[in-house]
């Protein structure tokens, strides 16, 4: 397995994380858990660090004249690491209104 391909695995296996990680704290706001949704988007967060870092070394070689063969396995990857960034600032909203939602409730019932 070549550069780019091992990347692009490192990438899709990182991201991959992070989307379970990203699933999870929907779940939990959605029970009404707020601090372990916002948990599970730390550790979203941590892994999505790990494929950018991936990301940024590829753009470091291509501009320090290295030739970066894109392929679709590449292209698949980076989609998943731009969608599961955008879901994860979906998520974040998400839970903000999930939190609204359970406070405007508990100031109903009182």
């Amino acid at each position: 397995m070549d550069g780019i391909e091992l990347a692009s695995f490192e990438i899709i296996s990182s991201v991959g994380a992070a989307r379970s990680s990203i699933m999870e704290a929907m779940q939990f706001a959605r029970q009404g858990q707020f601090k372990r949704a916002y948990e599970k988007i730390d550790e979203a967060n941590a892994y999505l660090s790990d494929g950018h870092k991936k990301h940024v070394e590829l753009i470091q070689k291509e501009s320090s004249g290295d030739q970066i063969t894109v392929t679709i396995l590449f292209m698949h990857a980076e989609d998943q690491f731009m969608t599961t960034y955008s879901l994860r600032d979906v998520t974040y909203e998400m839970i903000a209104i999930w939190e609204e939602l359970k406070s405007e409730e508990r100031s109903r019932v009182k």
